[in-house]
């Protein structure tokens, strides 16, 4: 019953924990929201390092059996690191979806929606060299948007003027495809698919990170089997106040959410705080 632990810097990791919900119903899951330091985007690399080593110390206390850094900013930030410090632990990352935007488009125009620190890391420029060539990518940051989707703001006035100025200049150039490159945004697509029209393609990578993990756990044998039905194995974490997270699950996961989740709070990854 060793489970997959997840980690984001708040609840955009989320919509990461449903894919896997999804393809894995049966897994032990740990999800931890660094809600504390939340948003991860507009600080120094080395900072969301640290956090991520210290949260990944945690997960794997827990008897986590592989991790998810289910967070394009950690990502970007410290898989490669994670993986040095911790070299018997399996980790799936995010990464930017810039290879099937590249291979779908017709007209050869992408925007790619992303933190400051995605956008600076080594892991998208890795990605737009590998794959990125021939396409021209239209980038933004957002400034705001995970901090509104946080709050549960999904498609309120505020939500909206964020993504109309990040996707107008986009949509004047005749983009095709939209690249979500923060695992807060999935829960805005409702709102992104009126603005851009239907015939914009939206890129989730949730899905494709859920089937990873799924054929990493297969290929190593760690795949759980013959567990009794009917049983949440779910337990949420945030370094943050609790009862604002119990109050926005049911928003951001629907049918996903079952009110007997386990919700709890966790010491921060700066220090170790206090149970709340």
């Amino acid at each position: 019953m060793r489970p997959i632990g997840t980690f984001d810097s708040g609840v955009g990791g989320l919509s990461v924990l449903r894919s896997l919900r999804q393809v894995l119903p049966d897994e032990p899951i740990i999800y931890l929201a660094d809600q504390a330091h939340v948003p991860y985007g507009p600080r120094p690399m080395e900072e969301v390092r640290d956090f991520s080593e210290e949260i990944t110390r945690y997960l794997l206390t827990q008897d986590a059996r592989l991790i998810v850094v289910a967070c394009n900013t950690a990502s970007a930030a410290a898989l490669k690191h994670l993986r040095q410090v911790f070299p018997e632990t399996l980790f799936v990352g995010m990464e930017p979806a810039v290879k099937p935007a590249a291979e779908q488009t017709r007209s050869g125009r992408v925007g790619v929606l992303a933190t400051p620190a995605t956008f600076q890391g080594a892991l998208y420029a890795s990605v737009v060299e590998r794959f990125g060539q021939g396409v021209r990518l239209l980038q933004s940051t957002c400034p705001g948007l995970v901090q509104q989707i946080e709050a549960g703001n999904l498609d309120g006035p505020e939500t909206r003027a964020i993504l109309s100025a990040a996707l107008t200049p986009m949509l004047a150039e005749n983009i095709d495809t939209i690249v979500l490159g923060c695992t807060h945004y999935p829960f805005v697509i409702p709102l992104i698919r009126r603005i851009a029209g239907p015939d914009v393609r939206v890129i989730d990578p949730s899905p494709a990170v859920a089937r990873q993990t799924m054929r990493l756990l297969v290929n190593r044998g760690l795949a759980l089997e013959l567990l009794p039905p009917g049983e949440d194995r779910i337990q949420l974490f945030t370094s943050g106040p609790v009862k604002p997270l119990k109050k926005l699950l049911p928003r951001l996961l629907g049918d996903e959410y079952r009110s007997n989740f386990c919700v709890e709070n966790v010491p921060t990854p700066a220090g170790i705080l206090d149970q709340a």
